[in-house]
């Protein structure tokens, strides 16, 4: 756990280079916290400097969200955009703060979402593209509403994108990530798409494809 005070909690795995390390922020899903997805730092790349950071809404009686989830009078479940903007937008200063904080290249900055922090590592990225160079968006997918206006005029000749999902995926359908590779084709977006055996989790076979993808 690191002691910077920066605007979300985090925890760091530091990398085996001394300066201008490449960057992995972890974004995990709704309802856990900044230790679930760190339990893949130690076995990601060492020159890597591994940041695990904890969504701002604090859930009951446990876990963190990006956004909230509500649901109406048929059961049906949405997504609060408006908080899902303002987490996007936090994300961003945070990245900033990072670069400042940590021996960061700056021009070397991922990001590794699972579930919620997929749909917001794809509104980071296809929102403010020339910031990063991958993404790994596991079990999410692209919801046009949490993008910034205007996105399909940005630059993405840089953006390299890994999804994945499991086929059996009971939280958010499979269907949904299908609909990710016409909007990445149509941005001319460098992407590889996996399907798993799986439901909403992410198998070993899984981590062994994207940890490949990103030492590629």
């Amino acid at each position: 756990m690191t002691t910077k005070n920066l605007s979300l909690t985090h925890n760091v795995r530091p990398s085996s280079l001394t300066n201008n390390a490449p960057l992995l922020l972890l974004l995990h899903g709704y309802g856990s916290d900044e230790n679930d997805l760190f339990s893949f730092a130690s076995e990601l790349p060492k020159e890597y400097i591994i940041i695990s950071a904890k969504a701002p809404y604090a859930l009951q009686p446990y876990g963190n969200a990006w956004y909230a989830i509500n649901f109406d009078t048929a059961g049906d479940k949405f997504s609060d955009t408006e908080q899902a903007i303002t987490s996007r937008e936090l994300i961003m200063k945070f990245v900033n703060e990072l670069i400042k904080a940590y021996p960061i290249d700056e021009n070397n900055i991922n990001l590794l979402g699972f579930s919620q922090g997929a749909i917001l590592s794809f509104a980071c990225a296809l929102s403010y593209p020339e910031k990063f160079n991958r993404i790994i968006g596991l079990s999410g997918y692209i919801d046009k509403n949490m993008l910034l206006a205007g996105y399909e005029q940005n630059d993405f000749s840089k953006l390299k994108i890994y999804n994945s999902h499991g086929s059996v995926d009971q939280v958010i359908p499979v269907e949904w990530a299908r609909n990710n590779k016409p909007i990445l084709q149509s941005l001319e977006i460098d992407f590889m798409y996996e399907e798993f055996p799986v439901g909403h989790g992410v198998a070993p076979q899984n981590f062994t494809s994207f940890k490949n993808w990103l030492t590629d």
